[in-house]
């Protein structure tokens, strides 16, 4: 089965201040990591009157792969990173209704009921992501198409809230505008 991806209810301010922690946090694992392994690699390979350039980046290289396994294997999935990667999640869902707008606009020309719910979930996601970024610019630019389709929602009598993203209605919405 598809897995679906849900928009929670998230305060903004928190928001922030929760993917600004986890990204320090990040960023200083990562400087710990490459500043210390560099160091061990000058220290047990480099030469003392030598350019040791080549095992200074080694060791930031090697710092960057184990902040990239540690972030992988742990952090992903531990409470610190849950607003991060709910943001990443949203960004996902829309990219990949992005990436087929045209067909997803010729649905909804058509009365397409799976573009429409497609169509009315990107506008939510949106308008979530640009509240939580603070973005209150994004979110007046959507106003008129939002409005636009819920004339459409309600001339067709559909539930306006689309707050559930199934990834199975982007094959069924690439069909339009093949033509």
């Amino acid at each position: 089965m598809s897995d679906f991806f849900e928009l929670e209810k998230r305060d903004p301010e928190n928001f922030r201040q929760e993917t600004r922690k986890s990204t320090f946090i990040l960023i200083a694992i990562f400087a710990v990591l490459g500043m210390g392994l560099s160091t061990l690699s000058v220290s047990y390979f480099g030469t003392p009157d030598g350019n040791n350039f080549v095992w200074n980046v080694a060791g930031v290289f090697a710092g960057f792969a184990l902040t990239t396994i540690i972030f992988k294997t742990i952090l992903w999935k531990h409470p610190i990173m849950e607003a991060s990667a709910y943001s990443w999640k949203l960004k996902r869902c829309l990219m990949k209704v992005t990436n087929i707008m045209h067909h997803v606009e010729a649905g909804v020309e058509q009365n397409d009921e799976t573009a429409i719910k497609l169509l009315r979930f990107y506008h939510l996601a949106l308008m979530q992501m640009h509240k939580l970024e603070g973005n209150d610019a994004g979110i007046s630019e959507q106003q008129k198409p939002m409005q636009k389709l819920m004339t459409k929602i309600e001339a067709l009598g559909l539930n306006p809230e689309q707050t559930r993203f199934d990834p199975d209605w982007i094959e069924k919405v690439k069909q339009f505008g093949k033509q």
